[in-house]
This record gives C-alpha cells, sequence and structure tokens, in this order.
C-alpha cells in the first residue's frame, strides 16, 4: 500500500504539471498509469481499470473545488449555463458509473484507448474541436450534460475536452467556456465517485483501503501533489512553446494507447 501511495505522489506531481500546462484534466494521464501500477501490484484483473477511472474522478473533486473558485474571482463563471448543464451531468455521470460496471475490463480499457487516440491525434494536428450547434435551451444543454457526464464518468475524466467544443459551439468566449467547464467538472466528479463507492461497496475483491472502486492511498497521493504542482504548470505554459510541447505530449499519448493495447 505504500508503495503504490509513494508511486501516486509521483503521478500526482507530474499529473498537475500536464494539467497546467496543457488545460486538459489529468485523468489523462492518471487513468492509464494507475491501471498499469494496480496490474504490477497484482490487484484482480477484472477491476484494474474501474478502480484507475473511478479513483481518478475522485481526484477531480479538490482541484476542480479549486479551479472552480479561482474563475469565480475572475467573474468568468456563467452560472445560468452551469445550473443547467448540471442536471444532466449528475444523471449521465450515475449512468457512466453504472455502465462502467456492467462493461469488462477489456472494454473499458478500450474506449480509454480510443479517448487517448482521439486526444492525441487533436493535439498532434493542432485542431481544436467546436459543435456548431446554433440552438440554444434548457433541453438542449440538459441531452448534451447527460451525453457529457456519461462519457467523462465513464473515463474517468473532468469532461472538458467534450464541455468546451460544445459551448464554444454556442459562441461563449473560451474564458468562459473553460469556466463553465470547470464549473461542470466538480458535479461530474461528485456524482461519479459516490456512484464508484457505492457500486463496489461490499466488494471482497478489492484490495485494503478502497471505498467501493475507489482506492484510497493513490487518491490521497494524487491529491496532494497534483494540487502543488498545477500551478507550475500554468507558469511554464507561459514560459515555453506551447505548439512543440502539444505535439511532443500527443506523442506520449499514443504510446500510452499502444501500450494499453498491448
Amino acid at each position: 500500500m505504500w508503495e503504490i501511495f509513494l508511486f501516486s505522489l509521483v503521478l500526482g506531481a507530474f499529473a498537475g504539471v500536464v494539467a497546467g500546462v496543457f488545460g486538459l484534466g489529468g485523468g489523462l494521464l492518471i487513468v492509464p498509469v494507475l491501471a498499469w501500477i494496480f496490474e504490477g501490484y497484482r490487484f484482480d484483473p477484472d477491476l484494474i481499470m474501474i478502480m484507475a477511472v473511478a479513483t481518478s474522478l475522485a481526484t477531480i473533486i479538490p482541484t476542480a473545488t479549486v479551479t472552480v473558485v479561482s474563475h469565480q474571482r475572475k467573474h468568468a463563471v456563467i452560472w445560468q449555463r452551469v445550473f443547467r448543464l448540471v442536471p444532466g451531468i449528475i444523471v449521465g455521470a450515475v449512468m457512466g458509473a453504472l455502465f462502467a460496471d456492467l462493461l469488462s475490463s477489456g472494454v473499458l480499457r478500450g474506449l480509454f484507448i480510443l479517448y487517448l487516440l482521439f486526444i492525441g491525434t487533436n493535439m498532434a494536428l493542432q485542431r481544436k474541436p467546436v459543435l456548431n450547434l446554433e440552438r440554444q435551451g434548457f433541453w438542449l444543454d440538459y441531452f448534451a450534460g447527460g451525453v457529457i457526464g456519461l462519457l467523462s464518468s465513464l473515463l474517468g475524466i473532468g469532461g472538458g475536452t467534450i464541455t468546451v467544443p460544445y459551448l464554444l459551439g454556442q459562441r461563449l468566449e473560451m474564458k468562459n467556456a473553460v469556466a463553465v467547464s470547470s464549473a461542470c467538472g466538480l458535479p461530474i466528479a461528485v456524482a461519479g465517485t459516490f456512484s464508484y463507492a457505492l457500486l463496489g461497496w461490499g466488494d471482497t475483491s478489492l484490495p485494503m483501503g478502497s471505498v467501493g472502486y475507489v482506492y484510497l492511498p493513490s487518491f490521497i497521493g494524487i491529491t496532494a501533489l497534483s494540487m502543488l504542482t498545477a500551478p507550475y504548470g500554468v507558469k511554464l505554459a507561459h514560459k515555453l512553446p506551447a505548439q512543440k510541447l502539444k505535439r511532443y505530449f500527443s506523442a506520449i499519448l499514443f504510446i500510452m494507447a499502444l501500450k494499453m493495447m498491448f
């Protein structure tokens, strides 16, 4: 347990920097690395991916809280849009956890590989996907929130790679889209984490230190350092050549996807 905690501290440090430099949630890095760590320590193969996803979601709760407060201080959060998206997000996040619990570890791994390849391709091509949706309204936001919540909970991510393109397609400015996306990451993480904790409750094949599918030593280790290193990542983003870094990081994502395949 202590060795996994130490590995998680290192992972949290890297995840914080990556989140700060690229503006991406840590789940992109946390889920596959946790899967490798859990595999190395011979956790139940059927539980490795769902534990990695659940633990990744749990780490988003404290980081999303800090991020939302920062955006609110700059008055960038449009709360009306947040409140319209949240009902669908909560329903979708619960459904995502339920689906993940039904899927085999191999299928869940395959879905995450596709996600890595999608994000890696967009970063390599310097492409910023935007969903062109002129119509606005509660039901569209409710449906979109459901899709965002479901996919985010299923993959263990904060949903920014889906929420931001959707909001940009509705003509929100980038700073507002990012702020609203950050605010939406909190209900995704809370609903998803509680769902995974309840779904795994009482499973005797889970290792000691688990609350349902959430593995506490990794959650604590990742959270402790990611919150410290994220501000340094933001500073680096303003100093380093971002376009080149994105291409380098896309290569890492492709390697990670290949490693998960084989």
